[in-house]
């Protein structure tokens, strides 16, 4: 079973994800481009995702739409991709969508999200650098229990890569 996967913040703008899935690396990247399956891991129990929209190619668009299935309460995030290498190099802007759920986590500024997958005898690590417009975004993104709902998320990837062997 992968370990949980590992927060660090090494300056004051950056939120580093190191995380490893006993997966081949081109499966964590369909994962991560590929709206079917992004459906079935991305996320929390009780809630779908009713938007799963991608085009995953540079200066192409995406946009995620969560819906609690108890109270209807919706967020997302959307953005563009600003280098594309498939299998292991992802990067976009992320803008967060508060809907009408609530949360505090900043808008406006996007979020610099770059993924970087590498394999190793099968085993794949994920390196997902999330760069915030300022120290006070990337608090609030951190206070809203980010790092716990990404390992909740990576939790259902593994179940996912379970599946697909």
């Amino acid at each position: 079973m992968p370990k949980p996967a590992e927060v660090t913040l090494p300056n004051d703008r950056d939120v580093c994800v190191t995380r490893t899935f006993n997966a081949p690396r081109q499966l964590v990247w369909d994962a991560h481009v590929r709206p079917d399956l992004v459906r079935q891991w991305q996320g929390y129990d009780g809630w779908d995702m009713p938007v799963c929209d991608m085009d995953v190619r540079v200066g192409g668009s995406y946009k995620w739409l969560w819906r609690n299935l108890e109270d209807g309460q919706q967020f997302g995030f959307f953005g563009t991709f600003t280098a594309v290498d498939e299998p292991s190099t992802l990067v976009h802007e992320q803008f967060f969508d508060p809907g009408n759920a609530g949360f505090a986590m900043p808008v406006g500024d996007p979020c610099i999200v770059s993924l970087a997958l590498r394999e190793d005898n099968g085993i794949t690590t994920l390196l997902c650098t999330m760069t915030f417009a300022s120290k006070e975004a990337r608090e609030d993104a951190v206070s809203t229990g980010m790092a716990e709902g990404m390992e909740h998320s990576y939790t259902r990837l593994d179940e996912l890569c379970l599946g697909a062997a």
